[in-house]
């Protein structure tokens, strides 16, 4: 009898070793940050204007779940261009939602960067913790130290190889990467994860981010589709009927949501992952996106809360936490599709929807054309076989100058891409993989564009994206 009690005993403190040392394997004893370890965060809402009204939303959201989990405003960098809460067609002056009966998530939020100081030349500067380089701004950067934690959300428009900013230029994937791989170098950080809202965002990372960094990366879409804006007007779900906007993005939403509401102590990013990853597929539609992962994968096994903090449930949140379709709108037609909501549903003055109208027509207008140039040069410059895109996983470019100068060779002639037409950047890249010279480029937009008027796409105005 006392064998069979011994016996039973060591079966029990077998299975809790194994119990333990399985749990090793998955979850680091990091979960938990030591008095010594502090996490940062860096958030980046990369547009303006109020019909982007859900980026700044989605940005200022994050930043009401890391503060919630016990992140400090010094160790919270915030960029945003700032011109959401406070503009003439918000109808709930000073307050912004990011779901349609969400609470306000503007309240408090720092503006770290905002205005002219969001660049991508500022980005960079705090990541690196380098405040000598910055231009503006609060002054605020990532001064980590080895075993801090870094989590960043980035949150706008998209391009293959590019992600948006209010202030031109853009951020290209080279140089993100090259950040990143200095920063690394650098021993100043523990872990980082970054979570990015954009289209075609898997194309930042694929074939250029190395798996031995501790930089785990998921994004929206993969390197080819357009991501998504959800709760627009008319849409399923519907934002409240006085705002003619879209509140926020199908994969921004999804991983704050679901934040909102688990214990971030014990569900894992690798959890966080597969939930987001239904979502944003959105009832496996085509208005959907495949939200993707990169770099360093171990990471996802250790629970969110090390990088959002560990805050209770947000029960008064409201979130929809749908996993059925979503109303959703592709991320490049978003403000033009809430621009015509306003436009039908205005009761003002009788000018005001002539000049919205109007400007309505230019846009579309404009957009058509650079369509069309593109088209034109890369009928022009490149044949069928030539034109194909790379296999999937590759590196969209190998030389990221060459793909600069097509598009500022581009620009010069043809006008501002604008957000909308950066997603030409993989034709651009296409012409530099197969040999097209910068005079054989600047020659067919010279001839192309010719007899335009660029207006106010000028891009000595605008200012250009590369």
């Amino acid at each position: 009898m006392a064998s069979l009690h011994f016996a039973s005993l060591l079966l029990t403190l077998l299975t809790v070793q194994l119990s333990q040392a399985t749990r090793s394997l998955f979850t680091s004893t990091n979960d938990v940050a030591s008095d010594n370890s502090i996490k940062w965060a860096v958030l980046v809402a990369g547009s303006r204007g109020y019909y982007n009204y859900r980026h700044q939303a989605d940005v200022c959201h994050a930043y009401q779940i890391l503060k919630r989990g016990g992140l400090k405003d010094e160790n919270i960098i915030v960029f945003m261009y700032d011109d959401i809460a406070n503009n003439t067609m918000n109808p709930r002056p000073g307050v912004i939602i990011n779901s349609p009966n969400g609470s306000d998530v503007y309240a408090g939020v720092p503006k770290d960067y905002n205005g002219e100081y969001v660049t991508a030349a500022n980005f960079y500067a705090v990541l690196l913790g380098n405040a000598s380089a910055l231009t503006g701004g609060s002054g605020k950067v990532v001064a980590s130290k080895p075993g801090d934690k870094i989590f960043v959300f980035y949150s706008d428009h998209g391009a293959p190889g590019l992600l948006g900013m209010p202030n031109l230029p853009p951020l290209y994937a080279n140089d993100f990467i090259e950040v990143l791989n200095t920063k690394n170098a650098s021993g100043t950080y523990g872990e980082m994860v970054i979570y990015i809202e954009s289209c075609e965002s898997g194309s930042i990372f694929e074939g250029l981010l190395a798996e031995d960094m501790n930089i785990y990366v998921t994004t929206a879409s993969n390197a080819n589709e357009s991501s998504w804006g959800t709760y627009c007007p008319d849409m399923t779900p519907p934002p409240p009927p006085e705002f003619h906007t879209c509140l926020g993005d199908l994969y921004s939403v999804s991983w704050m949501e679901d934040s909102d509401v688990k214990d971030l102590k014990i569900e894992t990013l690798q959890q966080q992952y597969s939930t987001v990853k239904i979502r944003t597929l959105n009832n496996n539609s085509e208005e959907g996106s495949h939200v993707m992962q990169y770099g360093t994968q171990w990471i996802s096994n250790k629970t969110v809360s090390v990088y959002q903090g560990a805050g209770t449930s947000n029960l008064t949140s409201n979130s929809i936490q749908s996993l059925g379709f979503m109303g959703v709108v592709d991320q490049r037609a978003a403000d033009l599709y809430s621009m015509w909501k306003t436009y039908e549903k205005s009761t003002g003055e009788p000018q005001q929807k002539i000049e919205l109208l109007k400007q309505i027509k230019e846009i579309t207008m404009h957009r058509a054309h650079v369509d069309s140039s593109v088209d034109t040069i890369k009928g022009q410059l490149l044949n069928q076989e030539k034109g194909s895109a790379r296999v999937a996983g590759s590196v969209l470019v190998d030389d990221w100058e060459c793909l600069k100068s097509m598009i500022r060779t581009f620009e010069t002639h043809c006008g501002s891409l604008t957000q909308y037409g950066m997603k030409h950047s993989r034709t651009f890249a296409n012409m530099c993989n197969n040999g097209v010279t910068k005079e054989a480029m600047d020659g067919a937009s010279k001839a192309t564009c010719s007899s335009f008027n660029m207006g106010q796409w000028n891009p000595a105005t605008v200012g250009y994206s590369a």
